[in-house]
């Protein structure tokens, strides 16, 4: 074993790695004598592991559970998501000369995924893996577009709203206002929310199911929408988001 690792999670992690080769799964005695490990040891591993939704049993032994199949469909989709999006995003900025950016969402924070922009496009700090709150973000608000409200207030009042800028919203209500706002248009708004004098348009993208797995936005300085048509930069946006979404089997029925 490897300097610096814990001798359980390695032997849990080698466990889920056996069960995973044979498809009819493994008893409790078979896993013991290919760990080589003690009975109780073996089944303290299991209980924690089935507890934990990695293992199932069927019959008298143990196949892999759904969350290893969940864990796994997240991170296959987020590869399909970035290579699917990625021409789409390109063209949008190319034509807007502005940066866009893909988020996903986790708990009560949005996840850039993706980011690109022109040379001399508008520049913004914003990159990879960066977090940002759901409540002062356009991505954030459209990621939780198809949760219910109660869902949306609940999830919210866990969260303390800090105070980024003079025009962060303050309480669950209003970010739930926008939202509201948001299912009815199709997109949601920051309006320097979080990063003084930045505006941000989001949209939706949807799954072969119609679910909301995750947002692109453009993002400028407010000025940039006065320059620029905004009926013309949410139009390209939403129809963006709507053109990943059918590469990803979305059935396209009506505005979203």
């Amino acid at each position: 074993m490897a300097k610096g690792t814990l001798q359980t999670v390695d032997r849990a992690l080698q466990l889920l790695e056996i069960v995973s080769e044979y498809p009819q799964g493994l008893s409790t005695k078979e896993l013991e004598n290919l760990l080589e490990l003690n009975k109780v040891t073996t089944h303290r591993l299991l209980a924690t592991l089935e507890n934990r939704g990695f293992l199932e049993r069927r019959g008298s032994n143990y196949i892999v559970g759904l969350k290893m199949v969940e864990l796994s469909s997240m991170k296959l989709n987020n590869i399909e998501l970035k290579t699917e999006a990625d021409p789409y995003l390109r063209q949008l900025v190319n034509i807007l000369k502005l940066p866009v950016q893909m988020a996903i969402c986790e708990q009560s924070e949005a996840i850039f995924i993706e980011k690109i922009q022109t040379v001399n496009s508008f520049r913004m700090y914003c990159q990879i893996g960066k977090r940002i709150p759901l409540y002062c973000s356009g991505v954030g608000k459209v990621l939780l577009m198809q949760e219910e409200d109660e869902t949306i207030l609940a999830k919210l009042s866990k969260i303390t709203f800090e105070k980024f800028t003079p025009n962060t919203l303050e309480t669950p209500m209003q970010v739930l206002e926008e939202i509201r706002v948001a299912r009815k248009n199709g997109y949601a708004i920051d309006n320097a929310e979080h990063e003084s004098d930045i505006f941000c348009i989001a949209a939706p993208i949807y799954d072969y199911r119609g679910k909301i797995i995750a947002a692109i936005s453009i993002a400028g300085e407010s000025k940039t929408f006065i320059e620029q048509p905004t009926d013309e930069c949410i139009t390209l946006v939403k129809q963006t988001a709507m053109d990943i979404s059918a590469r990803l089997g979305y059935k396209i029925t009506g505005r979203p």
